[in-house]
């Protein structure tokens, strides 16, 4: 057996929980623990490359108060996921357990709380997730993305130190804003498989609601969902936009770099990312998103006068295209721009995050 400390990490169901723990992860390996990885079939659909020495799969689920006759089945699978968790910890004892929200995260929290292991706890969003704020007033420490964290319990311990972002997007942050003389790169992405309304509303606002001579310069990065490829590139065509259309990018951070602005919705992993590159954006919150968060996590780059946003509700093509053309048309704004989003962008949050978790693994 390791004479390594051990961390295990609970994290799972989407890439916005997953990739900043696997940043975590990375940075603790380096410093000499041991890493194991507790998620649920959903989590682990995003961790084929995650930096663990062992992954090990529970039972988790979400309750949804609307499905009453479904509770008493979530509760079983939350308990007999908590059930797999200790008996993992009775194989080896943790020397600390880190929750990175979402419900595969409950398990191992709970497990831990319930063998006096210490836990911290990330919240990569401005709002406080369900199991997150379940285990905060417990926690060592609650460290967060953002400077704001709504519905974090008073008493707990609150060390806002941004998201770990992947070593490829840290490593363009020294990258320069591109000048703004010549052709001018708008990127439009919606999250890991696009966003509907994007596809819909952007194309039409570029193709018709801004000036031929400025739109003769763009060229137009959009991720577009499978069924809509055809028509969006139908639009482009018709006015003659270059545009390079995918349905999934898988070099986001050379991508980012590359753009002159970002048209995003405002995941906590997005908003991160942006920042820590350094582009300015206008951002569109997902209107579904559990307790507005994503509307949380823009204020941050719109305060610092970095980002626009624009509301589900108001994604008028004539509204995007007239916001879109006005800060096209203005490169020394948008290098202004630019550096107060990288302002706001931290690329050391992983190494900051750990000696967090040292310092709560040696109390």
């Amino acid at each position: 057996m390791s004479d390594k400390p051990l961390v295990v990490i609970g994290a799972g169901g989407t890439g916005g929980h997953m990739f900043p723990a696997a940043a975590f992860a990375e940075e603790m390996r380096t410093r000499g623990w041991d890493v194991g990885l507790i998620s649920d079939d959903r989590g682990m659909r995003y961790a084929e490359h995650f930096p663990a020495d062992w992954k090990f799969e529970v039972k988790a689920s979400s309750p949804n108060i609307r499905k009453p006759l479904a509770l008493p089945g979530v509760f079983f699978k939350i308990r007999n996921g908590v059930n797999q968790a200790s008996k993992k910890f009775n194989e080896r004892r943790p020397a600390l357990v880190a929750g990175f929200g979402g419900y595969p995260a409950y398990p191992a929290l709970s497990a831990a709380q319930a063998k006096r292991i210490p836990i911290i706890i990330h919240e990569q969003n401005a709002v406080l997730g369900r199991v997150n704020r379940a285990f905060a007033k417990r926690a060592a420490v609650v460290a967060s993305g953002f400077e704001r964290l709504d519905r974090l319990p008073p008493s707990a311990n609150h060390a806002p130190i941004g998201n770990p972002v992947r070593a490829p997007i840290a490593a363009k942050r020294e990258v320069p804003y591109p000048a703004t003389d010549g052709d001018l790169t708008v990127f439009i992405t919606g999250g890991s498989q696009g966003a509907r309304i994007l596809g819909e509303a952007i194309p039409l606002a570029i193709a018709n609601h801004i000036p031929a001579p400025l739109r003769a310069r763009l060229k137009v990065v959009q991720q577009v969902r499978e069924e809509q490829l055809e028509e969006v590139r139908s639009i482009y065509d018709k006015v003659q936009v270059r545009a390079e259309l995918q349905s999934f990018f898988s070099d986001m951070p050379e991508r980012l770099a590359a753009a002159h602005i970002v048209i995003a919705r405002s995941g906590a992993g997005t908003v991160s990312e942006i920042a820590a590159i350094g582009r300015p954006s206008i951002l569109i919150p997902l209107k579904i998103a559990m307790d507005d968060h994503q509307t949380a996590n823009a204020e941050s780059l719109v305060e610092a006068g970095a980002a626009d946003m624009l509301m589900e509700d108001n994604l008028y093509p004539v509204l995007i295209g007239e916001l879109l053309a006005a800060r096209l048309s203005d490169g020394n704004e948008l290098a202004v721009r630019a550096a107060s989003a990288k302002a706001q962008g931290n690329i050391r949050a992983a190494q900051d995050l750990a000696d967090l978790a040292e310092q709560a693994a040696a109390r």
